[in-house]
């Protein structure tokens, strides 16, 4: 009987720790592609928020509790996304950080607003802040914002006149399409060629044959990496002359280190980028990435981080732990980087959770994206 009291005691002890333990963490939930054709972008965003958490609990963590990270793989299936959302959530996430792929997103996003779980993602078709959900926000500009301010770089740089397109037919891919085309016609630039391919193609012969022979002044490219690289390498076989540019992955890491090569000269106006050393935090956070993980980041990786850390910033704003209370003090919020140094760029979200800050265009040069231009918050 005393052996069993004791063991009784024991037990309760053990379970007031775990208790009080729990009590003293605020869990998030990571929620990305880890794996199928959108890892190269889920893997980065992950490693951005590692780094982040790390930071956030030296610096005392959120409201004086540790952050711990959950990690839930998607595959790149939006009803996958959905499940792990909720599994997130099951398991007492109090801000969802996560997903990429707009496809997943249109599809997870309403079990975390149904449960007033804030989420932050690296989504970027237009549909994503239409749907008036208060509790998404981006951590970039979505294409609605990003593909206009290429509009410029077509009218006075290259003096286009007649325009291509090749794009990737997914729900990214589609907003970043349809955004183009009307940006073209509105500047007065007529799209000669319009081609679309399919998330996973890996035979692009035919595609930039048709561009080829319809000789467009300078081709728009709006695919996922994989798919950017493996178009990049098909021009470059084809000797597709004209200028290719595009918007957020055309430039990026994962794809030049695909296309090796094929990549060099493809330009790009990119939301946020780790090559863009001139701006103090992201060289820092540049520097740790690739002491950390022996690679360069992403985009995908700063977007990743920079949610983490607005998700501390807010909360302690709001001084506790309230979704409801998180999504009233996100709307309208502007962030300077002189107060508020991990958001890396002055940084506003609307009241629909879109974000604007500075961009800036990029150009494969010698290998590496490199910075030709800045384009000031709009």
């Amino acid at each position: 009987m005393y052996r069993k009291h004791m063991l009784a005691i024991s037990m309760a002890m053990l379970a007031a720790v775990g208790v009080a333990q729990a009590e003293e963490t605020v869990k998030l939930g990571m929620v990305a592609e880890l794996s199928g054709p959108g890892a190269p972008a889920g893997i980065n965003w992950r490693d951005g928020i590692k780094i982040a958490a790390e930071e956030i609990n030296a610096e005392g963590g959120i409201l004086g509790k540790k952050v711990e990270v959950g990690e839930y793989d998607t595959q790149t299936d939006p009803q996958v996304s959905r499940a792990m959302v909720q599994k997130a959530i099951d398991d007492g996430a109090f801000a969802i950080l996560g997903t990429i792929y707009s496809g997943s997103t249109m599809v997870n996003m309403l079990v975390a607003q149904q449960n007033s779980i804030p989420q932050f993602v690296g989504s970027e078709a237009p549909s994503i802040v239409e749907k008036g959900n208060p509790f998404v926000y981006r951590t970039s500009s979505g294409a609605q914002k990003g593909v206009p301010a290429l509009t410029k770089y077509f009218t006075d740089t290259l003096k286009a006149k007649k325009v291509g397109v090749a794009w990737l037919n997914n729900e990214f891919g589609k907003g970043g399409h349809d955004v183009f085309v009307e940006e073209m016609k509105k500047a007065g630039i007529e799209v000669i060629v319009d081609v679309a391919s399919e998330q996973a193609q890996t035979d692009y012969a035919s595609d930039v044959a048709k561009l080829k022979d319809a000789n467009p002044e300078a081709v728009f490219v709006y695919m996922n990496q994989e798919e950017s690289a493996r178009f990049l390498i098909e021009a470059k076989k084809q000797g597709l002359a004209m200028p290719l540019v595009g918007e957020v992955t055309l430039t990026e890491a994962k794809v030049i280190e695909l296309a090796g090569a094929a990549a060099e000269g493809a330009i790009a106006h990119v939301g946020v980028t780790a090559t863009a050393t001139e701006v103090p935090g992201i060289a820092a956070f540049s520097t740790k990435f690739e002491e950390t993980f022996k690679r360069k980041p992403t985009h995908d990786a700063i977007k990743g981080y920079v949610g983490a850390w607005t998700t501390k910033y807010v909360t302690e704003m709001v001084g506790e732990f309230d979704g409801e209370a998180f999504s009233a003090k996100m709307q309208g919020l502007c962030l300077k980087a002189a107060d508020y140094p991990k958001i890396l760029l002055d940084t506003c979200w609307d009241d629909r959770g879109e974000m604007s800050r500075p961009s800036f265009m990029v150009q494969v040069k010698d290998g590496a994206p490199t910075v030709i231009g800045t384009i000031a918050a709009d």
